[in-house]
């Protein structure tokens, strides 16, 4: 899933299945969030110049995902999120470019 240009997953809502197909950098978040699980993925470990733009756009079409604020050291010491998808999703279909 590294080089995901579109994704479609399915998961369960109130109101029954939904299907969804992300594209671009969302479908690439995405595929980060399926392949970390449960411990979930940081800016820190997986650089990208929006993460906090992608999980509000995946938020919005109805994931479910949790942000954990952690402290991190080094010069430019401070906080980071750490993202956990906690919607159960069924991969559909997937493209690499």
């Amino acid at each position: 899933m590294s080089n995901l240009t579109a994704i479609t997953i399915e998961f369960d809502t109130d109101n029954g299945p939904c299907r969804m197909t992300f594209e671009g950098r969302e479908a690439w978040a995405l595929g980060k969030l399926i392949e970390a699980g449960e411990r979930g993925v940081t800016p820190i470990e997986r650089p990208a110049p929006r993460w906090s733009h992608y999980i509000f756009m995946l938020r919005k079409a109805g994931l479910d995902i949790e942000t954990i604020h952690e402290p991190h050291g080094g010069p430019f010491s401070g906080h980071h999120g750490r993202y956990v998808l906690h919607t159960p999703v069924k991969l559909l279909h997937e493209v690499a470019g």
